[in-house]
């Protein structure tokens, strides 16, 4: 299941995004989005997690939760969406 983690301190690194969402379950892949042009994080990303199950305890618990001091929004990333995240 694809899961779309939004609001995240642009500090907020690729391998604690991984560690936060692994207390759930195993994780497929975890993408920070970032400019290309600076190289910083754009502050949302995408956490794969191959369990159903392991991944709607993550959005279950992780949503709204504060890191890094932040307050970040998390839930399933649909197609529709990602494509609209992205562009």
């Amino acid at each position: 299941m694809k899961i779309l983690v939004r609001n995240l301190a642009r500090t907020t690194s690729q391998d604690e995004l991984t560690r936060l969402f692994a207390e759930f379950g195993k994780v497929q892949s975890c993408n920070l989005v970032m400019d290309k042009d600076s190289g910083a994080s754009k502050g949302f990303g995408f956490v794969e997690m191959p369990k159903a199950g392991e991944a709607k305890a993550a959005i279950t618990n992780l949503n709204y939760k504060m890191i890094g001091g932040n307050k970040i929004r998390v839930k399933n990333a649909e197609d529709k969406n990602i494509e609209d995240t992205l562009e």
